[in-house]
């Protein structure tokens, strides 16, 4: 019985530590987004966007600091089954009152799977499924900040209301018109009531912690009367004389969704419970997958837990087959989907075909930058897995055949569980979200219109489209980046018609190119050449060249020339990178013009 005990008291001592270096991760993690309020204030946008990208580093760095203190401490990889399996017995006992159990427990397994070096096997050392329940744990004690305020107005006292719970977030800057602000608020909160008549349960419940993004801030509540319950958001922003104006109000689920895309960076928002954000949230967007709600708000690794369980569960209860994904393949990524389900796989390939030279780490480097940069609602986000088991007998044998020639390195065959069934094991993989690729969009419309070419809906897709790609362009310029591949194939068309790039293996910095026009000939020779005879440097950008691929459809140019001619003028990408350069920040706004209330100088 003494060895039990000392394993026992050992097991304790291991899960102790794990908690401590959650508590750590945590406490960082909530500081590093409470220091965002102060940003704001003073419109630090610099320090804003490297704390957005420094913050996404945070957890593994704390899980390489807690996986190295268990081996310094306890030799943890040395340990016997036994004494792992009373770990996490312990550990469970530990989260009892435990604000964050669920962020725990992701914390837990990666620290597990990094020290017993079993990442893809199911075993009885991780939480397969939570433990402890997130439901009705709120904030509490040591003056710590409830989840939501709830406001009880009526008619006389509405608008007063509404001023004080602006007030109560304590922004350390003046409004330029609190009055203004404070009635554009009021008469667009009792333009979306569906009743001019307050019902006896009338209350506005606003999250007490500002979302922060960029060069915005967001009030995010919701507005409850009788059986009508409507999410609202609330964007403050900067005016140029660094004075603060509620600049829009969204308020409904379709604009929150936006403002909350896979396609943009994450917030900053500290929060005392997580799991009880998200639960507010989902009753505001009860379409948004949990999953991408912690992303959202910053909580990646917990999203791609949660992810990672919904497919589980989305596999027990389907029985289509992955296959290689519709569309024009990729010289570097190989995709493939599964048709039930809305997202797409990627792998990167082993080899790619000349002109591209590039290698595994170096797309893995972009996908990276994309990861920590700002997305601005145009870039699709990702989340990177590796040895990844799939059930064998689910893949079509034309996929199979696929990875082993393209990918062969990245692929297994085996019998992970011993029980006689082969799964397949992929060593490192990206998902993301499903989207219709913009090339067979416009096809769709192409081919419409060659039935009759009257057809005003075909014709509309076909304007709107390239109409929105144009716009996708000109907003991940703002945002400093070049997509380099502007195919558009490699653009896809979101549930809400916005256009979205996927393709990142080419995306420079803006900063970092140089946008020059191509030079008269010298000569009959040159002008007649069907080869390029002026010098290219690795990061020479010729905008004018653009047109003959992109532009080959008359419809397609007489649309895009007619909003997007600049594109096609290296002046307009030099102006840009002379701009960022600089250290402007442009504007992109997650919402529609016709949602803003006021427009800033």
């Amino acid at each position: 019985m003494f060895p039990q005990r000392l394993d026992n008291a050992l097991a304790f001592d291991i899960a102790t530590a794990l908690l401590e270096g959650f508590n750590r991760h945590y406490r960082l993690f909530r500081a590093e987004s409470a220091r965002a309020k102060h940003r704001f204030e003073t419109q630090d946008w610099p320090g804003q966007q490297r704390a957005q990208r420094e913050r996404i580093e945070f957890y593994d760095l704390r899980v390489r600091e807690a996986a190295m203190r268990l081996e310094r401490e306890f030799k943890a990889s040395e340990q016997s089954h036994d004494v792992w399996a009373q770990v996490k017995l312990h550990f469970i006992g530990l989260l009892v009152d435990h604000h964050q159990p669920e962020l725990a427990e992701t914390f837990f397994n990666s620290v597990t799977t990094k020290i017993l070096h079993r990442s893809y096997f199911h075993n009885d050392f991780i939480f397969v499924r939570p433990a402890v329940s997130t439901e009705y744990i709120d904030s509490e004690g040591g003056g710590a900040v409830p989840t939501y305020r709830a406001y009880y107005p009526n008619r006389e006292n509405m608008r007063a209301q509404v001023k004080q719970m602006l007030v109560d977030f304590d922004l350390q800057c003046p409004f330029a018109d609190l009055e203004r602000d404070v009635d554009n608020v009021f008469e667009a909160m009792l333009a979306n009531c569906e009743h001019e008549k307050l019902r006896a349960n009338f209350q506005i419940q606003v999250l007490s912690s500002l979302f922060f993004r960029n060069k915005g801030a967001y009030v995010v509540g919701k507005i409850i009367n009788g059986y009508q319950s409507v999410p609202f958001a609330l964007a403050v922003l900067h005016d140029a004389q660094g004075r603060l104006h509620i600049d829009a109000g969204l308020f409904n689920e379709a604009e929150l969704v936006i403002l909350f895309s896979f396609a943009r960076a994450y917030f900053m928002v500290d929060m005392q419970v997580p799991s009880a954000y998200v639960q507010f949230l989902r009753t505001m967007m009860p379409s948004k997958p949990r999953a991408e709600l912690y992303n959202a708000l910053g909580l990646a690794k917990q999203g791609k837990t949660l992810f990672y369980r919904d497919f589980l569960f989305h596999l027990r209860h389907s029985t289509d087959q992955f296959r290689i994904a519709p569309g024009i393949k990729g010289m570097v990524m190989l995709v493939f989907d599964l048709p039930s389900f809305p997202f797409v796989f990627k792998l990167i390939k082993d080899y790619y075909p000349p002109p591209k030279e590039t290698t595994r780490e170096q797309i893995k480097g972009k996908y990276l930058l994309v990861k920590q940069h700002d997305r601005v609602g145009r870039m699709a986000d990702t989340m990177e897995y590796s040895n990844v088991v799939f059930p064998a007998d689910r893949f079509t044998p034309e996929l199979i055949e696929e990875i082993r020639k393209f990918a062969p390195s990245q692929l297994e065959i085996m019998d992970v569980n011993g029980d006689g069934v082969e799964e397949v094991v992929l060593k490192h993989i990206y998902i993301e979200r499903r989207m219709i690729p913009l090339n067979i969009y416009l096809q769709e419309a192409f081919d419409a219109l060659q039935v009759d070419p009257m057809n005003e809906k075909a014709r509309g897709q076909l304007c709107r489209s390239v109409v929105e790609y144009g716009n996708a362009i000109k907003d991940l310029v703002a945002a400093n980046i070049f997509p380099g591949d502007m195919l558009w194939k490699n653009f896809g068309i979101t549930h809400q018609g916005k256009v979205v790039f996927y393709d990142y293996d080419e995306i420079e910095y803006i900063t970092d190119c140089n946008f020059r026009k191509v030079p008269e000939p010298r000569c009959e020779e040159d002008e007649l050449s069907g080869e390029i005879w002026y010098h290219v440097g690795p990061y020479d950008v010729f905008p004018e060249t653009f047109g003959p691929f992109l532009l080959g459809n008359p419809m397609v140019r007489d649309d895009f020339m007619a909003q997007h001619a600049d594109l096609l003028d290296a002046g307009f990408w030099q102006a840009h990178k002379e701009r960022i350069a600089e250290g402007y920040m442009h504007d992109v706004f997650p919402y529609e013009p016709s949602s803003r209330f006021v427009h800033a100088d």
